[in-house]
């Protein structure tokens, strides 16, 4: 099993390859093989894929069949990213200059890279990993971190507040670059939620951590109880785990 773990590595390193070969066809099969979770992340991957193939097409002098590939692939992105298409389709106009055109962005020197990186940075979020180095984030960290820690270790008169092990005894931002797993605090308790107390919906759109709700109810855990926030009734088996 843990052998089969690197399998995907070795799969992301060839297509990466591959894209910086100028072959676009094993990153196209990646990314539509993967379309639902790509669109989860709101990634552009597989549209920017077909549009450097669509370029090269072009590029290489065969204008009708560049036509061809872009009304069989751009369809599906229409919504989303129309104004892009259509830059990519008056760009046929000045196949034979466009360099010197007013579309000179749409260059391919400089794509394949811009690709590979953006191919790089989705496999790894789709993997459920960071595309940083892990050891570049840990220091990123505890650039950020220290000198706040140091400070409050001298602020802070007695050694209790130091005393858990889940959670440092003050507040750290450390921005959204650093962050990898979704963060809510229960109003009711001021606790962070965790796996064993996750967030929860009430029927009413209120959202609580599950320990604090489970306290709601006098009685019965069928017993209906009233929100903190609102006069909504509502019973446990309303309410939903949620997910930020």
């Amino acid at each position: 099993e843990v052998e089969g773990m690197g399998e995907p590595f070795v799969e992301m390193h060839g297509v990466l390859e591959a894209i910086r070969g100028g072959e676009l066809g094993s990153a196209i099969e990646w990314a539509e093989a993967r379309r639902a979770e790509l669109e989860r992340l709101g990634s552009e991957l597989e549209f920017a894929l077909h549009k450097a193939r669509f370029l090269l097409i072009l590029q290489k002098g065969s204008r009708l069949e560049a036509i061809t590939y872009a009304r069989k692939h751009f369809v599906k992105f229409g919504a989303a990213q129309m104004p892009k298409i259509q830059r990519l389709m008056c760009s046929i106009l000045w196949q034979n200059d466009l360099a010197n055109s007013p579309y000179a962005d749409l260059v391919l020197d400089r794509e394949f890279d811009h690709i590979a990186n953006l191919f790089q940075r989705d496999c790894c979020l789709v993997l459920g990993f960071s595309h940083h180095s892990p050891l570049t984030k840990v220091v990123s960290v505890g650039a950020l971190s220290l000198p706040i820690l140091m400070k409050a270790s001298r602020i802070m008169p007695g050694k209790s507040e130091w005393s858990s092990g889940t959670e440092l005894p003050v507040e750290i931002d450390l921005g959204k670059d650093l962050k990898f797993h979704s963060i809510f605090a229960c109003p009711v308790s001021r606790d962070q939620s965790t796996d064993d107390n996750p967030p929860m919906i009430l029927p009413c759109g209120h959202v609580l951590c599950k320990v604090s709700i489970d306290r709601l109810p006098k009685g019965s855990s069928s017993s209906k109880f009233k929100c903190p926030y609102c006069p909504s009734q509502q019973t446990l088996a309303h309410c939903k785990q949620i997910w930020f």
